[in-house]
């Protein structure tokens, strides 16, 4: 019989062997592949080959400054309705971190609750509210505000207070998050140091809580790029968005390969903006945590 001969010293590697966790996240991983990888590269070659290789769509798209204009005023829509949101959900965040958990727990429901009712209808509302006969401009003529009906739907700001409504909530909810992670301390040792309620606020609360405002901003911000509903339903001619565009040019004009194309320069755009935003909030949380 042959012996086996140790050496001293020598250890046999060990054996790599799967993680069982793998297997957990395999079937996710499989239709992650199916429905999201394989039609983004079916994307890409109806964008590039039609039916030969080109780039004419993507050269169309920049020599036209229609489409330019669209895109420019897409990203100015997202932009409002992020510091909108911003506006209106900072304060609600902070009476929610603010008051008993009890309190805390109910004002959460009522963020949350308008999420259990679709974009749909709670758009169809708002066309309902800003009509001409609609509820607002009969409590202004009520008021002895305006003569007559004013023009509410159908505009920019119609489409802002809209996706304002329906984004606010993916706003406040990581706002809450960070707030309710600030430790209270450093806000009494800022009072007991001389600092005045304003000071306090300035100096320390908000810089603590700057990862939620930009957590919350690229979140509202990179959905708001590709909102279609709302505006289709109450916006007007000016207020086109990009994916008002992709849609038309599939069902009306069946221009898929232009369509793909502009897919991917909203899914490029989108993918820089939160590599920007994820490094700014890098950066913040880095700056922050030094300030305090």
């Amino acid at each position: 019989m042959k012996s086996r001969i140790s050496i001293p010293g020598a250890q046999e590697k060990p054996r790599r062997s799967i993680d069982p966790t793998f297997y957990l996240i395999l079937p996710l991983l499989v239709l992650l592949i199916f429905f999201m990888v394989v039609p983004v590269f079916r994307i890409f070659a109806l964008s590039f080959f039609d039916p030969d290789f080109t780039i004419k769509h993507y050269m169309k798209f920049f020599q036209a400054g229609i489409y330019l204009q669209i895109l420019l005023r897409t990203l100015v829509i997202s932009l409002m309705v992020s510091v909108c949101c911003l506006i209106a959900g900072y304060p609600v965040s902070y009476l929610m971190a603010d008051v008993s958990p009890k309190t805390a727990k109910i004002l959460i429901i009522l963020v949350i609750l308008p999420l259990w009712t679709g974009i749909l209808v709670r758009t169809y509302a708002w066309m309902v509210l800003l009509g001409r006969q609609g509820l607002v401009n009969k409590l202004l003529i009520y008021l002895d505000l305006v003569a007559e009906p004013i023009k509410l739907l159908y505009t920019t700001k119609a489409v802002v207070l809209a996706m304002v409504q329906i984004l606010l909530p993916l706003m406040i909810l990581p706002l809450y998050a960070t707030m309710k992670g600030i430790d209270r301390d450093l806000l009494k040792a800022s009072k007991i140091l001389g600092a005045g309620p304003l000071r306090t606020f300035w100096r320390i609360f908000l810089p603590l809580s700057t990862p939620g405002i930009l957590a919350g901003f690229t979140l509202v911000f990179i959905i708001s790029i590709a909102f279609f509903i709302t505006p289709a339903l109450v916006g007007g001619r000016k207020d086109i968005m990009i994916a008002m565009l992709i849609e038309s040019q599939i069902t009306t004009l069946l221009n898929w390969g232009f369509a793909a194309a502009l897919s991917l320069i909203l899914m490029t755009m989108t993918l820089i903006i939160i590599g920007l935003f994820h490094k700014f909030i890098g950066i913040n949380r880095f700056v922050g945590s030094g300030d305090t």
